[in-house]
């Protein structure tokens, strides 16, 4: 018994045989929500710091560091970088772990933009 490969002559229109066309629908991705992370100032946190944090966990330079610690300084907080949830909850959490250990009030906080 030997068998042949089925060709396009072979086809029926029966069941199985689906002759459809098939359609992709292309569907639309969200970008995720993104969160604003805050560092607010408070009175006993040196400023000096402020600005080690900025520079350690925000990849800030020295003066881009100082500046927005003058803004925390001055206005009561800043944003200081626009991340994923998952991202902005790491960094919140770095920073506060930082401070704690060093025995500094320091708060970050995160919302979503």
């Amino acid at each position: 018994m030997s068998i042949r490969p089925l060709t396009m002559s072979d086809k029926t229109d029966g069941p199985g045989n689906d002759t459809r066309v098939l359609t992709k629908t292309k569907t639309k991705t969200q970008r995720p929500p993104l969160y604003k992370v805050m560092l607010l100032n408070d009175d006993y946190t040196p400023m000096e710091f402020v600005v080690h944090v900025l520079e350690r966990f925000f990849g800030l330079n020295h003066a881009q560091a100082f500046e927005i610690m003058l803004t925390v300084h001055k206005k009561g907080l800043a944003v200081v970088g626009v991340f994923s949830f998952e991202v902005a909850e790491t960094k919140v959490a770095q920073v506060m772990d930082f401070a704690r250990r060093h025995q500094h009030p320091l708060q970050c906080t995160m919302e979503k933009e």
